[in-house]
């Protein structure tokens, strides 16, 4: 049965806490905590710290745990999104070893799956991104491994902006792509973290992928997507993708919601968290707050 969440990146000025306590009030079943290191973000909905990895310690995990029974709310899973394959040797570093500490935190929680990117230099192509993939993501996977914790990649090209352009920062963005990973890494504890919304842009089938990958489906995400015909015609789609689409709340934007969740319902068993990327609904905390309510209403039509 699929478990209804949230990411909590959209809450940043609430704490740990007041997050659970947010999510048992409304209904949900569970909350996708953010992980980043303590400190500033450098772009939207990046750095928020719901739960701090880089001093979490066996002594946390009492409270943490107290918290998800008191509340009734799970931990779906825990996120962190950099850039593990950044150019800058240093930079990616810090990267892989703040995700390690997140597995490891997910590990004494008891938390099964990290979601996160698989990074990518982007000026760079796929092949020539490859050996630096597998340098990395082989011991990363064997560290998951060794710790009891699954892996959730994320489908999003991070291809926004222009330090972001032509590649991307993240290879994992299609199912040729995926099969090429698998099949290099072809390890149980290496999956997805799928989100529709970005297959819409892409002009992509994201509901047949589901049934081809669904022994790598970890954790979802609930976003949808609306692009704008008239302006694609304008700019096509070697356009930054912004200038042509825009992520919208489920149900308000172009995901065919009825034939995505009658089909994910069949193959998938675990949670699937609502991510509010809706401009239109990210100004007070309430606001964005109604924005959850709304998109699990939404959602819970398509839900046993």
């Amino acid at each position: 049965m699929l478990q209804l969440g949230f990411v909590s990146a959209i809450l940043p000025e609430l704490s740990l806490e007041e997050v659970l306590r947010f999510a048992g009030d409304e209904g949900f079943d569970c909350v996708e905590l953010m992980c980043w290191p303590v400190g500033k973000a450098e772009r939207r909905y990046a750095g928020v710290t719901h739960i701090d990895c880089g001093s979490f310690k066996k002594g946390d995990v009492a409270r943490v745990k107290d918290l998800v029974e008191e509340t009734g709310v799970d931990i779906s899973g825990l996120g962190y999104y950099p850039n593990p394959l950044a150019p800058d040797a240093a930079e990616a570093r810090t990267y892989v070893e703040h995700l390690k500490k997140v597995i490891k935190a997910a590990s004494l929680l008891g938390v099964g799956v990290v979601n996160t990117f698989v990074g990518r230099d982007p000026v760079k192509s796929v092949d020539e991104n490859w050996p630096r993939f597998l340098k990395t993501w082989k011991p990363l996977i064997k560290f998951a491994e060794d710790n009891g914790v699954k892996i959730g990649i994320e489908n999003c090209p991070m291809s926004f902006t222009r330090d972001e352009w032509p590649g991307g920062k993240n290879l994992a963005t299609s199912p040729a792509i995926w099969r090429r990973m698998f099949s290099d890494i072809p390890s149980n504890n290496f999956g997805l973290n799928f989100d529709p919304s970005h297959f819409v842009w892409q002009q992509m089938d994201y509901v047949g992928v589901l049934r081809e990958f669904k022994d790598r489906l970890f954790h979802m995400h609930a976003k949808d997507a609306r692009v704008d015909r008239g302006r694609l015609n304008e700019v096509g789609l070697l356009a930054y993708p912004l200038q042509y689409h825009t992520p919208k709340l489920p149900g308000l934007g172009d995901v065919d919601w009825a034939a995505f969740m009658g089909t994910l319902c069949e193959v998938y068993d675990g949670p699937i968290c609502i991510e509010v990327e809706d401009r239109a609904y990210e100004g007070e905390l309430e606001a964005r707050k109604a924005a959850l309510v709304q998109s699990a209403r939404y959602l819970c039509q398509f839900m046993p």
